[in-house]
């Protein structure tokens, strides 16, 4: 049995303004109707595959949750990570989770915002390494590579080793981002691949590599999960440990030192999506070269890529070549597609500026439902509401704004102090400042409503809450 595990904590700057900090591009529909990470989870299960181990951020535990039952994956489990560390404490935190249970289990450890078409061809490929990782090698994916590419790292086989087999390979070396001229180099020697951040390796192999080549990581991360607390189902890791972990790759801190490692060559199709102009890519452009989501046109345009992500909104193109555009309520991106590379450099731009936009969607998704902001003035907002059927928000009050609900969808319970009533469409209600407040939806379908709060101060940390079945400070 091959357990997933998927790494899904990453901002996905690249991919700025779909992409952002509070909604990250895993989340989001990129390529279809599913998420990435959902269509990643769907990718490895079925026979052979155990449930998935996820590893994430508190910000995105209800969101997790939330889309493995969209397409009906009850997890093994999710850890949550008190902040980033990249890579290698990631992993080993679920090395030793697993190992709890079975020391020689496999894990396949990927990320969880790749693009892989064809599901049947990557699970054949994984099963094909499964006797090598038995056997005590530590497995990384390596990815044909069919362009010069400059924005992954390689992997070069070692001297007699085949660059289109179909077992694992022998390997000699990592090789970082090269520059144009050295990728065109790799590519027409025919002994590299890219490096795709994939891994199968068991339990206790990982495990036996960090005791070697990174001792001080594993006591840490284990103290971390030793210390780990549950919550509502969620296995949180240790704070204090984990704040002293380092920060670093599992290439960094193990793969690149190893010396039981090989590569598992894979042709049928793979993107890390690092970029609008993969996007384009992947997205399968037309006769014309252009790529137009169902509410943008082009006219005149070639090579191009036209995605408006807001209801309501048409964007337009003429006469464009290679040009990437990109339009929401709140923000719209629009580059050269050679200088896709550079989105990075308009988000710490806004940062700087202190704009919201730089990581904030419009859209604010939380364990209950979603909202966003339709009009926000001096001592005003105007919110659209959308609560999950059975979802409750917490029973809550606010020093300095009042609020009127009216329903515009479904049923809504509502307690205002200790008036406990059903409001039905077309249907409103006032909360007084100051007064103890919570929000049910006991229906079968989405509760939709228009939120008018008024005050001094609007701001989301306004909430005293007394009671939270999410269990939210």
């Amino acid at each position: 049995m091959i357990h997933p595990i998927l790494l899904c904590g990453g901002s996905g700057t690249r991919l700025w303004p779909l992409s952002r900090k509070s909604y990250p591009k895993q989340f989001a529909r990129l390529m279809g109707e599913r998420s990435l990470f959902q269509a990643s989870a769907w990718r490895l299960s079925g026979e052979g595959f155990a449930a998935p181990l996820v590893l994430t951020g508190d910000p995105f535990r209800f969101i997790v949750t939330e889309q493995l039952a969209a397409v009906e994956i009850a997890p093994a489990g999710i850890l949550i990570e008190p902040e980033g560390r990249s890579t290698a404490p990631a992993v080993l935190a679920a090395a030793l989770h697993l190992a709890r249970q079975d020391a020689e289990a496999l894990m396949l450890v990927a990320p969880s915002d790749h693009v892989i078409p064809d599901a049947d061809a990557f699970q054949y490929a994984v099963h094909a390494a499964v006797p090598q990782a038995q056997n005590g090698q530590l497995i990384t994916f390596g990815i044909t590579p069919d362009r010069p590419e400059t924005g992954y790292g390689y992997l070069e086989l070692a001297p007699g080793g085949e660059a289109t087999a179909e077992r694992p390979q022998p390997l000699s070396r990592f090789v970082e981002k090269p520059d144009a001229a050295r990728a065109a180099e790799m590519l027409a020697a025919g002994n590299y691949l890219w490096n795709a951040g994939i891994f199968l390796f068991s339990a206790e192999t990982i495990i036996a590599a960090y005791a070697a080549h990174a001792p001080e990581l594993l006591a840490r991360v284990r103290e971390a999960l030793e210390s780990a607390q549950s919550d509502l189902g969620f296995c949180r890791l240790a704070a204090a440990p984990w704040g002293r972990v380092e920060d670093v790759s599992i290439d960094y801190a193990i793969m690149e030192k190893a010396d039981n490692l090989m590569v598992m060559p894979y042709g049928a199709g793979w993107s890390d999506l690092g970029g609008w102009d993969a996007v384009w890519l992947e997205s399968g452009p037309d006769d014309q070269g252009n790529v137009c989501s169902p509410q943008a046109t082009a006219i005149d345009c070639s090579d191009t890529l036209l995605r408006s992500e807001s209801e309501g909104l048409e964007l337009v193109g003429i006469g464009l070549q290679d040009i990437i555009a990109v339009a929401m309520g709140d923000a719209v991106l629009v580059a050269h597609k050679s200088e896709a590379q550079r989105v990075k450099e308009a988000v710490a731009a806004l940062k700087s500026r202190g704009a919201a936009q730089a990581i904030q969607l419009p859209r604010d998704y939380r364990p209950w439902g979603w909202y966003e902001s339709l009009v926000v003035g001096g001592r005003f907002q105007v919110k659209r509401i959308v609560v999950n059927p059975g979802a409750a928000l917490s029973l809550q009050s606010h020093h300095h704004r009042s609020e009127h609900w009216i329903v515009v969808e479904g049923t809504a319970k509502v307690t205002v102090d200790d008036e406990v009533r059903l409001i039905s469409e077309n249907q409103s209600v006032y909360v007084p400042l100051g007064a103890v407040h919570r929000m049910e939806n006991p229906g079968k379908m989405p509760m939709v409503l228009i939120e008018v709060q008024t005050g001094g101060y609007l701001g989301e940390d306004d909430i005293i809450r007394y009671e939270d079945v999410y269990a939210r400070g």
